[in-house]
């Protein structure tokens, strides 16, 4: 018997496209992603970032293309190695803390009940809330939302994370605690695809890919996206637009 051999990518997109009635969101785009590593989407509001991520995650059917998940085509048998963190936390209200993280366990199929409430308690521990794990989700601030939100997408150990502006209306202090979350969990050999608009974001990534109308413009390390501009002192955001001027002149 042939050994099968484990997939050096996490993810695969090959020409995939998706349109919202007339407006293309996703052009024909491929990507790859290796395992293991923190990989940024960087691109302003409507580059594409979130409809990407949501065909990643099954949310939505490319209209062409294909799209393999550590090595397998989209299923409902590869949904538990997913993680999702939306842009908008999708929690219940009226439920605890600790309520919605075991629903979530219980969601993602952890049915031994005594490992699930050791999981449970250790994700909200990591997040910081266990003191709070009680309190209703309504009556939390935004960013313990993001913290909880955060919590509900890890609980099950996924080996492919999708976090889509997990930042967002975080102040200084919680973005830095949430990147050091992020890089804990790549140790451990967790693939994290954060999508972003900030640059401080970006910076935080092992790679990125820069994103415009639906395609990738540009990947590589934040150093090599840099590097490109020619530009002793540039930035991602020099990069950024670099590579949209190189774009537009290919045109």
């Amino acid at each position: 018997m042939v050994k099968r051999q484990t997939p050096t990518a996490a993810v695969e997109v090959d020409k995939a496209s998706f349109n919202y009635k007339n407006i293309k969101a996703i052009d024909e785009l491929t990507l790859e992603v290796p395992r293991g590593i923190s990989f940024g989407l960087l691109g302003p509001n409507g580059a594409g970032k979130t409809t990407l991520i949501r065909m990643l995650v099954g949310l939505l059917k490319p209209k062409s293309g294909n799209i393999r998940i550590l090595g397998e085509d989209l299923t409902r048998q590869t949904a538990p190695l997913i993680g999702y963190m939306p842009q908008l936390p999708a929690l219940y209200s009226e439920l605890s803390i600790i309520q919605n993280v075991n629903f979530f366990a219980r969601v993602y199929q952890m049915k031994d009940k005594q490992q699930r409430a050791q999981r449970v308690e250790e994700v909200i521990k990591l997040v910081d809330l266990w003191e709070r794990r009680n309190d209703s989700v309504m009556k939390l601030s935004g960013g313990m939302k993001q913290r909880v939100s955060l919590a509900c997408a890890i609980v099950h150990n996924p080996p492919l994370l999708f976090l889509d502006e997990p930042t967002v209306g975080l102040d200084p202090e919680l973005r830095f605690t949430f990147w050091e979350h992020f890089a804990e969990l790549t140790r451990q050999g967790t693939t994290l695809i954060v999508s972003s608009h900030t640059m401080d974001d970006a910076n935080h990534c092992d790679r990125l890919a820069l994103m415009r109308d639906g395609v990738v413009i540009a990947q590589g390390t934040p150093n090599e996206l840099k590097k490109a501009t020619g530009k002793k002192e540039a930035n991602l955001e020099d990069a950024f637009l670099y590579f949209v001027k190189r774009e537009e002149k290919s045109v």
